[in-house]
């Protein structure tokens, strides 16, 4: 894909001046790589556009354009008159283009379903019953329909590929199928013309009709996969609401979140989700801002203090004034981002295509070059001679052992996968696996658990631990964050039903309470010099070790003493130091990225074996490390579980997502790990690398087995021993090729990771 230039003031067709404004707008119709770089082609060379690319993988193309030179009406119409078509004018484009994806997701699974269902009765009269009367005539009525209407896309796709001066899969199934086809027919109609040449007319209608069963079959899984892709961006939008409250004249009223200016005042309920960028100007309120830093903690907010879109408001009610809107918000950047990261890839240009590419023309020339050598040396008989030898190096070089190399091993390296708790969404990630030399980590929710628990609750007084239940009453009615880990960690007391006699939240410090008379506190160490309770030096110095630790600590006292300390922290996953150690022994580079502190992130780092690490770091500068190491020459995967993540994901070359984590960073990642066991990762990595070898075994025996067999089918054997292949040999050592490809690939099942 092209590299955007930048954007620069132009003339228009008026004369005046304007800047270019960059949108992106979803390509409908698009079946091939070769039909992006139409679409692209043809953007750039629509006047008054700047700049243009096209990403066959999202099914979506950018275009740079002067407004007062190219109305998007133009563009569409530019894109409509070579036959696709530019989503422009819709409310929700990406609905739109979701819709047409799965209308033709159903058209192909339809296809398919009947292609199989004219296949089978085709392959038991050609295999069994081909004496019966009328056999031919039967499987030429079966397979045309299979052939040029179920199959008319691969004719359709050959046809624009030649258009380009290019070849792939599709102009060998056309090419192989029509033939094979088309030879077929002549031999049913005529088959007296072989007759009085001592030959008898052999057809090929069920391997025609197979063929294109088992590719429709491939692209079918292939279409599945590909129709999921906007799904992430959907749910990155579902996270703004439709509706605000805002405050106008003392007056609340609804609005829509696209109605909302800047300076106006917002109402946000407990559980509501923030619609825009904003200062609370009252009110007091826990916010989950997990989408930005990924810290599962929710941040507390009271006056002076900002909020951000799409993330969720917890317990208490405030009012923000609205600062950033619409495109502005940190919530659309992510989205942007997300989008643009997942457009700046160039379409992959499948290994089996570009092989294809050489292959066809070399495979007509055979077959051209064959009809002519025989047609001059071949006597009497030259013309049938020259027919039939040119037929059969067609129909040697079909491309089944060619086309199930790659997918065979991919089904069966993704089924491997899902046995090894690996979810992969597509063939590029398994193939683009065995190449990663820096591996990329989230910390919470991926290299820790993503949730605080109490990782120490240390007693000061030889009785204190029978207030336990108070201070399990205390944190169950305590609406702060952490206290919810404090009551989960005691919630398994055998008599934990204590009736405070009084209850009060102190924001910022804590909480207080009384029980028999006696009253209690919980909080940080303000609230208990506050009250005046002493703290020993022991104490002193064992809490210093704890926040050393980058642990949160948390006192519990009656009036007078300290009766126990509570560290909390997100837990470290007991996996994580083996797996980041097996990727270092691999001569693989890790790195851990954290919005955390970095005193956090410095000891979560140590504990694991983490040299480089980066904390306090934003969504967009995740993406932006991701893409640093790439311009190193690195392959990159990254490992995340959050929306937060999302970005950076979309960027990495191969993308992971811990499967316990956010729905959106499960969409825009490419492997989903179902345990959050981290030693999946360098298992996924092997896995791609064991996949990647049977695909080149699979197109070595396949090319071994066209450069034995087509010379043989062209005659080269006839000059020494009269020797001459039935197309009907070559129609079965098809087939054997075929299966051994698919023998090699089941031996991934067998493989230990």
């Amino acid at each position: 894909m092209s590299t955007p230039t930048p954007a620069v003031a132009r003339t228009t067709r008026s004369g005046a001046t304007a800047k270019p404004v960059r949108k992106t707008y979803p390509v409908l119709e698009m079946t091939c790589a070769a039909c992006a770089v139409s679409v692209e082609s043809m953007l750039k060379h629509t006047p008054g556009v700047v700049d243009a690319g096209v990403n066959y993988a999202n099914q979506q193309a950018w275009v740079e354009y002067d407004p007062k030179a190219v109305t998007q009406q133009d563009l569409q119409n530019a894109v409509r008159s070579i036959g696709y078509d530019l989503v422009v004018d819709a409310e929700d484009p990406q609905e739109v283009q979701a819709e047409a994806q799965q209308r033709q997701y159903e058209s192909l699974k339809n296809r398919t379903l009947w292609a199989a269902g004219l296949s089978v009765p085709l392959v038991v009269i050609g295999m069994f019953f081909m004496d019966i009367p009328y056999a031919n005539e039967i499987m030429l009525v079966l397979a045309a329909p299979v052939v040029f209407g179920l199959g008319r896309s691969f004719f359709v796709n050959a046809w624009k590929q030649a258009r380009h001066g290019k070849a792939n899969m599709d102009t060998l199934v056309a090419l192989s199928t029509g033939i094979a086809f088309l030879f077929s027919t002549f031999n049913t109609v005529f088959p007296e013309f072989w007759h009085r040449r001592g030959i008898h007319p052999h057809v090929y209608f069920e391997s025609a009709a197979v063929v294109i069963t088992f590719i429709l079959l491939g692209k079918l899984l292939e279409e599945r996969a590909k129709s999921n892709t906007s799904s992430a961006l959907k749910k990155l939008m579902g996270l703004q609401p439709k509706t605000v409250r805002v405050v106008e004249n003392g007056q609340e009223s609804d609005i829509a979140v696209a109605a909302v200016r800047v300076g106006q005042e917002i109402v946000v309920r407990p559980g509501e989700k923030i619609p825009v960028d904003g200062m609370v100007v009252s009110g007091t309120s826990f916010v989950d801002e997990s989408m930005i830093s990924g810290e599962p903690v929710p941040v507390g907010k009271k006056p002076d203090e900002k909020v951000f879109a799409g993330t969720i408001n917890q317990k208490g009610s405030f009012r923000f004034r609205a600062e950033k809107v619409g495109a502005d918000t940190i919530l659309a950047q992510i989205i942007r981002a997300v989008q643009d990261a997942q457009g700046s890839k160039a379409p992959v240009q499948k290994l089996v295509d570009r092989i294809a590419g050489i292959f066809v023309p070399v495979v007509i020339g055979i077959a051209v070059l064959t009809f002519v050598v025989w047609i001059i040396f071949g006597g009497e008989n030259g013309f049938a001679q020259a027919l039939l030898t040119s037929v059969t190096v067609l129909v040697i070089a079909c491309p089944c052992a060619l086309g199930l190399a790659t997918p065979t091993a991919i089904m069966v390296g993704v089924g491997k996968g899902a046995d090894n708790q690996i979810l992969i969404k597509d063939a590029e990630s398994l193939e683009l696996g065995h190449k990663v030399n820096a591996v990329v980590l989230d910390k919470t929710g991926t290299i820790t658990a993503g949730k605080p628990a109490v990782t120490n609750l240390e007693w000061q007084r030889p009785d204190a631990s029978e207030k336990a239940a108070v201070l399990f009453a205390l944190e169950n009615q305590s609406e702060h964050p952490l206290a919810e880990a404090v009551a989960e960690h005691l919630s398994g007391l055998p008599d934990k039903n204590v009736a405070l006699e009084s209850f009060e939240s102190l924001t910022g410090r804590g909480v207080s309470g009384r029980y028999e008379g006696v009253g209690y506190v919980v909080g940080n160490r303000p609230l208990l010099h506050e009250r005046g309770v002493a703290i020993s030096q022991e104490v002193e110095q064992r809490v210093r070790q704890l926040q050393a630790e980058a642990k949160t600590v948390v006192y519990f006292a009656d009036e007078q003493n300290v009766l126990a300390i509570l560290a909390i922290a997100d837990p470290i996953k007991e996996t994580a130091k083996t797996a980041i150690q097996t990727l270092k022994n691999r001569a693989i580079a890790v790195y851990m990225l954290t919005g955390d502190n970095p005193q956090t992130a410095e000891a979560v780092a140590k504990a694991v074996g983490v040299t480089d690490f980066r904390a306090e770091v934003m969504p967009s500068d995740k993406a932006a490390f991701v893409q640093e190491l790439q311009t190193q020459g690195k392959v990159v995967a990254m490992v995340g579980d959050g929306i937060n993540d999302s970005q950076a994901l979309a960027q990495a070359d191969v993308s992971i997502a811990m499967g316990k984590g956010s729905d959106i960073a499960m969409d825009v990642a490419r492997m989903t790990l179902i345990t959050s066991d981290l030693g999946r990762i360098p298992k996924a990595l092997e896995l791609s690398r064991r996949t990647v070898r049977v695909i080149r075994q699979n197109l070595f025996w396949a090319f071994i087995y066209n450069l034995i067999g087509i010379p043989i089918a062209a005659g080269i054997l006839y000059p020494f021993n009269g020797f001459l292949l039935n197309p009907m040999l070559a129609g079965a050592a098809m087939a054997l090729s075929s299966v051994s490809v698919v023998s090699n690939s089941l031996r991934l099942r067998a493989v230990r990771l």
